[in-house]
């Protein structure tokens, strides 16, 4: 933000040099960028944050300046003379599109003189706008005054040529599919729904908050204006500005919010300062469409809080003059306590650590002490962020990467994977990004767009999890909001398998892990399965499906594994458990067991181990093997492993035998199998 040395003098007297005023700016959180000569003013250059748009004017950094030396703040009341017939008679606007842009307001100006501007006017733009263009060049003087009054408040405006405006109505409107639109600086732009537009009844007229349009601009024959100032939805003017790569001194200011108050102010003066230098009459009244002015709420400041964190007392009288300078109003709201109301300005100042920051930069940071004390309050991480962390730990140590993915998706992906939910995905009207207006159902879509990108990039290894919310509509009640864990990997199903048991190993979940059959359209049929804790379901995990390898342009096969990290953290032991380790050596017997085809291996497992009881360390499976014309039909060959060990004594080959015996029998009363010898 470049702002005029002697422009700022308008509003506050500049009793100090230079170096001391960007010092102390910059001290303030204003940080200076340089500064340089313009003929004989100062171009100073101001780093203001994105949290900060209403320094994004000369009379926002002058307010900070009026505070900081303590000096009076002269800001124009502007007070334009009107007459009939009123504005309302002479157009109309219709908003269509609040969510886009909830609040315009018109006035109208006749009989102008467009005309070149007087000399301090155009040296005020001069020193601003000449150093991040030498080819700057002042318009005419209704132009001009609105890029004044944009620089001076930071409220951006546009002039309409009434007359050019077909049948004389504005209609604020949300654009066309492709709907041609020619801006001012005359190329060609295709317009896309989401993007706001003000219009008359013929077509585009303006790009809401980017820029005006070369149909209605201002020239040499105009005598008739209308003057917009308006509120421009920030998000939807930064993706509009990104989309197009139009990005403009009036879209930097939306994007960053605008004084909702100063909409009407700065209408005010831009007319008043027209009628001033281009003569005209101003039409009674304003045309005035939209929201109004929400009342900002108080936010209790505990005087005792400045002390407990900044470590120095502050004066109550200090601190309600800092607070009231900067535009807040205060009021008691007990012993020791300011009810701080903020003004229309300061968006920021929402809580009471806000305001104990303002009362620290403008009393001064090197007014405290560097060896000051300042007391340490105990604090504690809550369970899901124990959870996160054991779940990122463990993840990370299996070789895999952390992704972070969108929120809104495609219609199209919650579609292709619906293990949740059956019903359909919520929608935005406002998409986050181009053909993403659903909230994601699951993660599992979101990575395998990420694996595509990485595939496309011949990327090695695309080992990939994310930790996400996911929302779930439900039929007359509210969504849930599911936080959920998803991983893809070319492991294979039995790899992210094994990271799931890891996963309950690390959060001390001794439940076992069922697997039951499920049939989803992006899985492979013979290898996927809903995984269950106690009956409940924890999530999926299954290789793709070659038809969902082709749904998302993936070239080689890939496993998934999404879970209910919720569940997770309701059964995780937290509280660090420990266990002797046992002295003796272990012992292992091989199995090779003959099975119905439709006998899972985790029935097996389970069944292992309940009958082997506390002995059994470990069952590994080792390979499934099919022969029908030994076997019979439907039948297969399971190959695993018990790992077995003592905690009293050397476990013998007769005691091993013994429990390998006990299985055997269980698995052929239970499970209608058969050992091979």
């Amino acid at each position: 933000m470049l702002v005029s040395w002697n422009w700022l003098k308008q509003y506050v007297p500049l009793d100090m040099t230079q170096a001391e005023l960007e010092h102390r700016l910059s001290m303030s959180g204003l940080n200076h960028e340089g500064t340089r000569g313009v003929a004989d003013d100062l171009a100073i250059d101001l780093e203001v944050t994105s949290n900060r748009p209403d320094c994004l004017g000369h009379i926002g950094v002058a307010r900070e300046i009026a505070v900081l030396w303590e000096q009076p703040l002269t800001i124009p009341d502007p007070g334009p003379a009107s007459s009939a017939p009123a504005a309302a008679e002479q157009a109309s606007v219709r908003l269509e599109c609040p969510e886009l842009c909830p609040r315009y307001t018109a006035r109208v100006i006749r009989d102008v003189r467009i005309g070149p501007s007087p000399d301090w006017l155009v040296e005020r733009l001069a020193t601003v706008f000449r150093p991040l263009n030498p080819d700057w060049a002042p318009i005419n003087n209704v132009v001009d005054i609105t890029n004044f009054v944009l620089m001076e408040s930071g409220q951006p405006l546009h002039a309409f040529d009434l007359e050019k405006i077909a049948g004389g109505q504005v209609v604020v409107r949300q654009a066309g599919k492709d709907e041609p639109f020619t801006a001012i600086d005359h190329h060609e732009y295709s317009l896309q729904p989401g993007m706001c537009v003000i219009a008359d009844t013929e077509k585009a007229i303006a790009l809401g908050g980017v820029m005006g349009g070369a149909d209605s601009e201002v020239s040499s024959s105009t005598t008739c204006l209308l003057i917009e100032s308006a509120r421009f939805d920030p998000l939807a003017t930064r993706n509009t500005a990104r989309a197009l790569n139009l990005h403009s001194p009036s879209s930097h200011r939306f994007e960053r919010g605008v004084d909702p108050v100063g909409v009407e102010w700065a209408s005010r003066r831009c007319c008043e300062l027209i009628l001033e230098i281009g003569g005209g009459e101003l039409a009674e009244g304003i045309i005035d469409t939209g929201e109004p002015v929400a009342e900002p709420k108080p936010v209790i400041l505990r005087l005792s809080q400045l002390k407990r964190i900044l470590g120095i007392d502050v004066d109550p009288d200090e601190v309600n003059r800092i607070l009231t300078a900067l535009g807040n109003s205060t009021a008691a709201a007990g012993d020791g306590e300011l009810a701080v109301t903020a003004p229309s300005w300061r968006r920021d100042l929402t809580r009471e650590i806000d305001l104990v920051e303002e009362v620290a930069r403008i009393h001064g940071y090197e007014k405290i002490p560097e060896d000051v004390g300042v007391p340490m309050a105990p604090s504690h991480r809550t369970d899901r962020d124990r959870v996160e962390s054991i779940v990122r730990q463990t993840l990370l140590a299996a070789s895999m990467d952390e992704a972070m993915t969108a929120s809104m998706v495609p219609a199209s992906w919650p579609e292709s994977f619906t293990g949740w939910t059956e019903h359909p995905p919520i929608s935005s009207q406002t998409p986050m990004l181009k053909g993403a207006d659903r909230l994601r159902t699951s993660l599992l879509p979101s990575l395998l767009e990420a694996r595509r990108v990485n595939e496309s990039l011949a990327n090695p290894v695309i080992e990939l999890f994310e930790t996400a919310s996911i929302y779930l509509a439900r039929d007359g009640e509210l969504p849930v909001q599911q936080w959920t864990l998803a991983i893809t990997s070319a492991g294979g199903y039995y790899r992210l398998k094994g990271i799931v048991e890891g996963l309950l190993a690390a959060l001390k979940i001794d439940i076992p892990l069922e697997v039951k059959g499920v049939d989803l359209p992006l899985l492979d049929l013979s290898r996927s399965g809903e995984l269950c804790l106690d009956e409940r379901r924890l999530g999926f995990l299954g290789a793709v499906s070659p038809e969902g390898l082709k749904q998302f342009s993936l070239r080689n096969g890939t496993s998934l594994v999404e879970l209910n990290l919720d569940l997770l953290a309701e059964l995780a032991e937290l509280v660090p458990q420990h266990q002797d380790q046992s002295a003796y050596p272990s012992i292992s017997r091989d199995l090779n067991i003959v099975l119905a085809e439709s006998v899972r291996w985790s029935q097996l497992e389970q069944l292992v181990q309940a009958t082997a009881g506390k002995e059994l360390e470990g069952v590994d499976y080792q390979e499934t093997y099919r022969d029908s014309e030994k076997d019979g039909a439907d039948t297969k060959r399971v190959l695993f492993s018990m790992t077995l060990r003592s905690q009293v004594g050397t476990m013998t080959g007769e005691q091993a035998d013994q429990l390998r015996e006990k299985v055997v029998l269980q698995i052929e009363k239970q499970l209608s199998g058969r050992l091979l010898s």
